[in-house]
């Protein structure tokens, strides 16, 4: 055996092992299934297995990779770490030790000239790998980051790559292809996530499946510009990556100064792509500031009444969801000045005395007499031209000052950006929202953010960055000025559902379509990740609004039940049977969300592209709920037979439809 010195982290079924040389970064020469304790004969052959080529080999590189790979590392595909200073590249040439500190984490601390590099290692609860870095500027000149990413090695068996791409209404579109030969990448720059975002590269021994077969996969905690990254390179292991999207001078790094990437988050299977997900929800279930009070059913306005806000048909609204059962009353945009459609107003978080002559106080306090929470829709981070904000302080815009107002055809919703980095801006923001949540005792935020951000210049330099950490210190400061506070995070839909504002948000708002058969694939795509408590799922009206598709009530309940429930529908115009039905759907919901919160999610592989079959079975398999939906007719008129995974084959159950 060599110079390496080794540390093996183990967790949950997973083990990470990396090799640390002499000089240089250590390198990851396995992650995946747990190997057991290794002792001195089994990492020497796990380093013969692993390390470079011996004479006469041809190889003049490593075959195994340092945690960030470098040109000098002899490494042809996409280097881990672009810094520049004074416009010239930096070759780093680091020495590095690696400090244990738990059985399943580690913090490897490297230096070379003008720089130090710490990054954080760990296999959380359910074997996810949370994988960061920290890059100190400890030179005497300012250092520019280009790009900070978080690699881990894939087999060559991994010959197919997944990646996500979507639409308003149509978010997370999976795209299966082969493996592509050298560095490759996948981008988002929308200055939020996007409907479009990469979401979760998956790399996998032949097309995905859900129950089998060896998956691995990498999601990036981050709710902005991003990058995920494959290098397929001949005479390396296959990396999968992802890191924060920079653009140029948006990192700059003075004496002193240091970046922190965003968390990258890496799950293996072995089980498809079920075990992924299981990895994802027993991690994110395991966080401190996870809900853990039953989720209630809500009511959102929206849908039923859009800007159309009386307070007499409200209060109606809010008597009637009462009565069937709903728990969370959420009273949407169009409450504020100047808000009768999305043109004006945004800013001005006041309410419209014109509407709202005796202010909210009447609804929510009738709302809280009822038994109900209440919430209230803010778009913080936004603000209209039309709006006394906007007029009083235009130098709050994060915008290129050349493009406002935008061309005809550009306005973008008619919106702008506000420059929360802007410590005035963030602490007038903060004021008004927190002194209408105290006043009028809010229980939830619904935080909307609706348009891209283009050209976002703040104080002369692209400002992403900057403004995406102010929206998660506000989220942060509402918190804890109103503690118990939750917040869901919606953006145009599903366009900003990451753990990175999860750790600031209590759910995500999966998509504006309410459509139960675009539904079923959205929110499938979305639970790869994200436990289902966290998805809002709302039944909507039939036909659906977003696509005008008709469809019967219990489809559209069955898919809300595979989520945060709710209703995103006026429902004082059902029928007297339909409301019958709605009260019996949210008796259902609180008898079963203990286990559809709290159960494994599955999703058994069927032969016909038209079925989409779902379960959540409780932890002991003593109870299970299935969900079967066609988004197409059947291709066979005799239906397969479908299983049910994750019961237990020793048991009796009994079906109930």
């Amino acid at each position: 055996m060599n110079t390496e010195t080794w540390t093996t982290l183990r967790r949950d079924g997973v083990s990470l092992i990396l090799a640390g040389p002499a000089s240089g970064l250590p390198a990851v020469v396995h992650w995946g299934r747990d190997l057991g304790p290794l002792d001195a004969a089994d990492l020497a052959g796990l380093d013969r297995a692993t390390s470079r080529q011996t004479p006469p080999g041809t190889l003049d590189a490593a075959w195994r990779l340092p945690l960030v790979p470098q040109d000098s590392d002899g490494w042809s595909g996409r280097p881990g770490l672009l810094a520049t200073s004074g416009g010239v590249p930096l070759y780093p040439r680091w020495t590095s030790t690696v400090e244990r500190t738990g059985e399943a984490r580690a913090l490897v601390t490297a230096a070379s000239e003008g720089l130090t590099l710490r990054t954080r290692i760990e296999i959380g609860a359910g074997g996810l790998v949370l994988l960061d870095h920290e890059l100190t500027n400890t030179g005497d000149a300012a250092v520019d980051v280009q790009w900070l990413e978080a690699v881990l090695p894939v087999p060559k068996a991994a010959d197919r790559l997944t990646a996500f791409g979507g639409r308003w209404t149509r978010e997370k579109t999976p795209l299966t292809t082969p493996m592509p030969r050298g560095a490759t990448t996948r981008e988002s720059h929308r200055g939020r996530s996007g409907h479009d975002a990469p979401w979760v590269t998956l790399a996998s021994v032949g097309a995905p499946r859900n129950r089998d077969g060896e998956v691995w996969a990498v999601h990036l905690g981050w709710s902005a510009d991003m990058r995920h990254r494959t290098d397929r390179i001949g005479e390396h292991l296959t990396l999968i990556g992802a890191g924060e999207l920079l653009r140029p001078g948006e990192i700059r790094l003075a004496p002193g100064e240091a970046y922190r990437s965003p968390t990258a988050y890496f799950s293996w299977s072995a089980s498809g792509l079920d075990g992924i997900a299981e990895r994802f929800h027993t991690w994110a279930r395991a966080r401190p500031h996870h809900p853990r009070t039953p989720r209630p059913l809500v009511l959102n306005t929206w849908e039923a009444v859009y800007f159309d806000h009386d307070p007499v048909r409200l209060a109606s609204l809010a008597r009637r969801a009462a009565e069937v059962g709903v728990e969370r009353f959420v009273l949407d945009d169009g409450w504020f000045p100047a808000r009768r459609d999305d043109t004006a107003g945004l800013g001005d978080w006041e309410v419209d005395p014109a509407v709202w002559p005796d202010g909210l106080e009447p609804l929510a306090d009738l709302v809280h007499s009822l038994g109900m929470q209440f919430g209230l829709w803010f778009e913080p981070e936004m603000v209209n031209l039309d709006s006394d904000l906007a007029r009083a302080h235009p130098d709050w815009l994060l915008a290129n000052p050349a493009s406002v107002p935008s061309p005809e055809g550009l306005s973008f919703r008619g919106q702008y950006v506000l420059d929360l980095a802007r410590p005035e801006a963030f602490d007038h923001v903060r004021s008004r929202m927190s002194a209408l949540i105290k006043r009028l005792g809010v229980d939830f935020v619904k935080w909307d953010h609706n348009r891209d951000l283009v050209e976002p210049v703040h104080d002369g330099s692209p400002g992403t960055h900057v403004q995406t950490l102010a929206a998660y210190r506000l989220m942060a400061a509402l918190k804890a000025d109103h503690p118990g506070l939750e917040i869901e995070s919606c953006s145009s839909g599903g366009a900003r559902t990451d753990l990175g504002v999860l750790e600031h948000a209590d759910r995500v708002w999966a998509s504006d379509s309410n459509d139960p058969v675009e539904r079923q694939d959205i929110q499938r795509w979305t639970e790869l990740v994200l436990p289902p408590e966290l998805i809002g799922a709302h039944v909507g009206p039939s036909p659906a609004h977003s696509s005008g598709r008709a469809t019967a009530l219990s489809y559209r309940i069955a898919t809300s039940l595979q989520g945060s429930a709710g209703f995103e529908w006026d429902v004082m115009s059902c029928t007297e049977a339909e409301t019958e039905q709605v009260k019996s759907f949210a008796a259902l919901y609180k008898e079963l969300r203990g286990l559809l919160h709290g159960g494994t999610v599955v999703h058994p592989d069927a032969m016909d592209p038209a079925l989409r079959v779902r379960g959540v079975v409780a932890p002991d398999a003593s109870e299970a709920v299935f969900t079967v939906a066609t988004v197409a007719s059947l291709e066979d008129a005799l239906a397969e037979r479908l299983r049910m995974p994750g019961l237990d084959s020793d048991r009796r159950y009994t079906v109930r439809v």
